[in-house]
C-alpha cells in the first residue's frame, strides 16, 4: 500500500509556488489604481483652487510735471480733407488705366483714357457742318456783290430815265435780302464753329486727369469696362477710375464727450498716438470744434491738425489724442503730474470707489480718493501711485487678498 500512496503524492499539484506571481501582479494593479486615483484627485483639487486669470494695467501719469498736463483724452481716426474718387465727365468704355495703388500723381496728370470713337465722329460731323456753313457764307457774299453792283447801275439808269423806278426798287430789295441771308449764313457758321469746339471738349473729356497732387489709394476700373458719372447701365458700370488722397491734408477727427467739450479750445496743443505706432508721440493742435453734436452718441466732433508729415500716417488709422493744458506764465511753480487710473479698474463696493491692486500673486483692495473722469481714465487724488498694477474689470467674486494670475499687462 505504500507504493500507490507515494505515487499519488507525486501526482498532486503544488500551488504554493504558482500563486506567488499572481499575488504580485494583483498588488501592482492595486498600486497603479491608487496612483491614478490620487492624480485625478490632485488635478481636481488644483483645478478647483487655481487662481483666476485677470487683466491688468499700470497706473500712469498724464504729464511730466512741466508746463503741459493732459486734461482730456479722446479717440478718433486719421481723415483726409482732400480726397476724391476721380471719374470721367462722360459715359464711355475705358481704354487705358495709367495708375496703381500707392502711386503718387501730380495735378493734371493723365490717369486714364476712354474710347474716343464716338467723340471723334461727333467732331468730324461738326467740322463738316462748319465747312458747309462757311461755303454758304461765300456763296451769299458773291451774290450780294453782284446785287450791289446791279443797284448802282440801276441808280444811274433811273436818274437818266432809262429804267423805271420800280425796276430800281426791285434791285434794292434783292440786294437787301441777300445782305440778310449773308448775316444768317455768318450766324450759322459761328454756331457750327462753336459746335466744333464743343466736340473738341467732348474728346478732351475722354481723358481723365488727377484733380490735385496726391497718392492713389484705390484703383476702381480696368480697361474694357464701362464708366459713367451717373451709374448708367446699373451694376455693370463703374462710377470712378480711382481714389486719390492729398496726404498733406491729413488730420485727426475725434469725438469728445459733450460733457467735457468745454475744456477744448482752438489752438490747444495735443499729443497724438497712432494705434499702429503706440510709442510714437506726434505733436498737434486743435483746428476747430464742429458746432454740432451727435445726439445718439452725445459727442462733439473736434478737428486736430498734425504737425508732423510722415508716410506712415495714412487715412482711417485709429488715433488717441491727449488734450494738453498750458500752464499760465504767471504760474512759476511746476505743475504736479496728474495720476490716472484706467476707468475699467474702478468698481463700486459698498457705495465707495474701489480698486484692486496686484501685489505679487494676490490682490489688495483699496479705496482711493478719485477726481475727474478724463476720457477712459479717472484722476487719482490719493490712494494710488504711478506704477501700481490694477485689475481691469474685477468680478464681483474678487475679494481682498485673493490669489490671481495675470493674463497680460497693458
Amino acid at each position: 500500500m505504500t507504493v500507490p500512496t507515494d505515487l499519488l503524492n507525486e501526482l498532486r499539484i503544488d500551488r504554493t509556488e504558482a500563486s506567488a506571481p499572481n499575488r504580485a501582479w494583483a498588488l501592482g494593479l492595486a498600486a497603479l489604481a491608487v496612483v491614478v486615483v490620487l492624480l485625478v484627485a490632485a488635478w481636481w483639487l488644483w483645478g478647483q483652487n487655481a487662481p483666476p486669470e485677470v487683466r491688468t494695467a499700470v497706473v500712469k501719469s498724464s504729464g511730466n510735471g512741466g508746463a503741459n498736463a493732459t486734461i482730456l483724452d479722446a479717440n478718433g481716426y486719421v481723415v483726409a480733407r482732400r480726397m476724391a474718387t476721380v471719374s470721367a465727365k462722360v459715359t464711355g468704355k475705358v481704354r487705358d488705366v495709367l495708375i496703381e495703388e500707392g502711386q503718387r500723381v501730380e495735378a493734371g496728370q493723365v490717369i486714364a483714357t476712354l474710347d474716343v470713337i464716338d467723340a471723334s465722329a461727333q467732331r468730324d460731323l461738326a467740322s463738316a457742318q462748319l465747312a458747309a456753313a462757311r461755303s454758304q457764307v461765300d456763296n451769299v457774299q458773291a451774290q450780294l456783290r453782284e446785287a450791289d453792283a446791279n443797284v448802282k447801275r440801276q441808280e444811274n439808269l433811273v436818274n437818266k430815265h432809262f429804267v423805271s423806278q420800280a425796276q430800281y426798287d426791285q434791285a434794292v430789295a434783292q440786294r437787301d435780302a441777300l445782305a440778310a441771308q449773308l448775316a444768317t449764313a455768318k450766324d450759322q457758321a459761328n454756331v457750327a464753329s462753336k459746335q466744333l469746339r464743343i466736340t473738341g471738349i467732348g474728346i478732351d473729356n475722354t481723358v481723365v486727369r488727377a484733380p490735385f497732387a496726391g497718392v492713389v489709394i484705390a484703383k476702381s476700373a480696368q480697361p474694357g469696362e464701362m464708366i459713367s458719372p451717373l451709374s448708367a447701365g446699373g451694376g455693370f458700370t463703374r462710377t470712378g477710375i480711382g481714389t486719390i488722397v492729398d496726404m498733406n491734408s491729413l488730420e485727426i477727427e475725434v469725438d469728445v464727450n459733450e460733457a467735457a467739450i468745454g475744456r477744448v479750445q482752438p489752438k490747444m496743443p495735443v499729443n497724438i498716438t497712432l494705434n499702429a505706432y503706440p510709442n510714437w508721440a506726434i505733436p498737434g493742435e486743435v483746428i476747430a470744434i464742429i458746432p454740432t453734436a451727435d445726439r445718439g452718441k452725445a459727442t462733439v466732433k473736434v478737428r486736430v491738425a498734425l504737425k508732423v508729415r510722415d508716410p506712415r500716417i495714412v487715412p482711417d488709422m485709429g488715433a488717441h489724442v491727449s488734450f494738453l493744458e498750458v500752464a499760465k506764465q504767471a504760474d512759476a511753480s511746476p505743475r504736479q503730474a496728474t495720476i490716472l487710473a484706467p476707468l475699467a479698474a474702478v468698481v463700486t463696493r459698498n457705495g465707495a470707489d474701489t480698486v484692486f491692486v496686484v501685489e505679487g500673486d494676490r490682490v489688495v483692495m483699496r479705496k482711493p480718493r478719485l477726481g475727474r473722469t478724463l476720457g477712459d481714465a479717472r484722476e487719482v487724488l490719493e490712494g494710488l501711485a504711478i506704477g501700481d498694477t490694477v485689475v481691469l474689470d474685477p468680478g464681483a467674486n474678487l475679494a481682498d487678498g485673493a490669489r490671481v494670475s495675470r493674463a497680460a499687462v497693458q
